[in-house]
């Protein structure tokens, strides 16, 4: 198996993420290149690691996590399921048949919107692609807004919601069996119920695959805990 050092210097890998966020950028998205990718890596090996997961295991979380949403470059809708397929034209003679798979799954399962909200009772295949829905849809920051233009900004939902996210952190807590997101939001920006506007899919998603994980999931803005 090859490890996620390798992946990064992929120049396939490497060449999909930058299609993937020229395109977004174009379309008004919000960074979803190199940055993103390597958060989300990093943050799904923290989890894999922290919930006691074998170290080849954190490493395919980690894999997952840094290919997730390369499949944009092709096309916004399905990406996820184009992406996984990507992964395995790139490396299907790197990875056994159960790794390979386990990957394809993650980056599959990281934006099922076919299961969510009102098919809550459909199982996740397992504990690596729960990890890579949480390192994803807690990636809320400022510096996801591509835009310096105030004007600009306050025009989107989505860019406002991050850029008024000043701070953000995903937390364990292997004795409480909790992972909480805990964010700071300027509020003189935008109002709380704007981050719930668009992200409540996201965050019942991420208790979803908590609960996979054996967790419960729980969301606290300035200091109160709403889930």
């Amino acid at each position: 198996m090859i490890t996620l050092a390798e992946v990064k210097k992929n120049p396939y890998i490497l060449e999909f993420i930058k299609q993937t966020e020229n395109v977004l950028k174009k379309s008004g998205y919000t960074e979803h290149g190199l940055e993103h990718s390597a958060l989300v890596a990093d943050r799904a090996r923290t989890i894999a690691k922290e919930i006691g997961l074998s170290s080849q295991e954190q490493e395919l979380s980690a894999i997952a996590g840094f290919c997730h949403d390369m499949g944009n470059f092709l096309s916004r809708s399905h990406h996820n399921y184009l992406g996984a397929m990507l992964f395995y034209q790139v490396f299907n003679n790197d990875f056994s048949p159960e790794e390979i798979s386990l990957i394809m799954q993650a980056i599959t399962f990281h934006d099922k919107e076919d299961i969510l909200p009102e098919h809550e009772d459909v199982e996740l295949p397992s504990s690596i692609s729960a990890i890579v829905i949480l390192a994803d849809k807690s990636d809320v920051r400022r510096s996801r807004v591509n835009s310096n233009n105030v004007d600009d900004i306050k025009k989107d939902i989505h860019d406002r919601v991050n850029y008024a996210t000043e701070f953000s952190k995903l937390g364990i807590n292997k004795k409480r069996k909790n992972i909480s997101l805990t964010l700071k939001i300027d509020t003189n920006f935008v109002p709380v119920m704007e981050y719930f506007e668009i992200f409540t899919d996201r965050m019942i998603y991420c208790r979803k695959a908590a609960r996979y994980l054996g967790y419960k999931f729980g969301l606290i803005i300035n200091h109160f805990k709403l889930l």
